[in-house]
């Protein structure tokens, strides 16, 4: 998805810090989430996703620094500011011994939603997260992955400009996960606004711009190709030769210029990963140099687009070095 530069920003966070003392809090905390985009919040457990809604939904302020939502201050929202939001917890706050419907219909009313105008949203919400057949079912009778498009469902209800989800898919198997972000990708394309925090790495892909935090402060903030970029240091191709080439094919290809790393690939006797800054323009280059200067033909060639796992890894064992570093100087 291209976000637009004329799009305004629905959340700004400068500098915002929420500092509980003995090293636990968020801090400096800089952000912009431009509307009709998906924003995905990425860290290690404990590492300040959940604070850090709390403070852009207005349950915290920032010990310092500034917070603003719809270019407002989200402590001082009037319960029409409020309505432009949805916001899906980490856990299950709904009533059990109510049906489907009936838990929208009292979160309607929470909202100050007439009974007509709560039945003609309910209807068209429960198709939307696939709970149609389940509308008379005990929120308690649920199993987890429904009770979180239930939720998903009751944030909606009231067409909130920006859906705020924390860990919405915590618990919840593969195809289930996939069917929610499906729901939240279709929001996006209606011009709404997410900002979602996952526990699931691989998620990212998902987003149009990803937050990696640790230790609650933001580590990178990019687009989901601009994180395996800048975690990879550019391109990777892979490479297979065979076994008593590697040597020769590993010399010969880590002194060309265009070429700024080398590494053996993981779990393969034949492989290479080589680190360029373009593969789809120095893919041909290195196949013809390799066949004409060394006589080189690999098994298999190919740009290799790294898991979000290893680009998580790889960013946040930077970060660590960068720290150790800082702190040695």
């Amino acid at each position: 998805m291209m976000i637009s530069h004329e799009t305004s920003n629905v959340v700004l966070m400068d500098n915002a810090s929420l500092d509980f003392g003995k090293g636990a809090g968020v801090f400096d905390i800089n952000l912009t989430l431009p509307g009709g985009a998906i924003m995905g919040v990425i860290g290690p457990s404990g590492c300040g996703k959940t604070t850090m809604i709390r403070l852009i939904n207005g349950i915290y302020g920032p010990t310092s620094g500034e917070v603003r939502v719809f270019d407002k201050n989200p402590l001082k929202f009037t319960g029409e500011d409020k309505l432009r939001l949805g916001y899906i917890p980490q856990h299950f706050i709904l009533y059990p011994n109510l049906s489907v419907e009936e838990n929208l219909h009292f979160i309607g009313g929470i909202y100050g939603m007439k009974p007509g105008e709560r039945s003609a949203k309910i209807k068209p919400l429960l198709e939307f997260v696939e709970l149609s057949d389940a509308h008379k079912r005990l929120a308690r009778k649920l199993s987890g992955g429904m009770q979180r498009r239930l939720m998903l469902a009751g944030a909606l209800l009231h067409t909130p400009d920006l859906l705020i989800a924390d860990e919405p898919t915590a618990g919840i198997d593969p195809i289930l996960r996939t069917r929610i972000w499906e729901n939240f990708r279709a929001l996006r394309d209606e011009g709404k606004s997410l900002l979602v925090t996952t526990q699931y790495v691989g998620e990212a892909a998902y987003c149009d711009l990803v937050v990696v935090m640790r230790n609650g402060r933001i580590v990178t903030i990019d687009t989901p190709r601009g994180l395996q970029r800048q975690a990879m240091g550019g391109d990777v191709i892979h490479f297979q030769v065979q076994r008593d080439r590697l040597v020769a094919c590993a010399r010969f290809l880590e002194d060309l210029p265009q070429v700024t790393k080398l590494e053996r690939t993981p779990g393969e006797v034949d492989g290479l990963h080589v680190f360029v800054d373009d593969a789809g323009k120095e893919l041909p280059n290195l196949l013809s140099l390799l066949k004409e200067k060394q006589d080189i033909v690999p098994q298999n060639a190919e740009p290799y687009v790294p898991s979000f796992d290893e680009v998580f890894v790889r960013i946040i064992q930077a970060s660590e070095q960068k720290q150790l570093v800082e702190v040695a100087q």
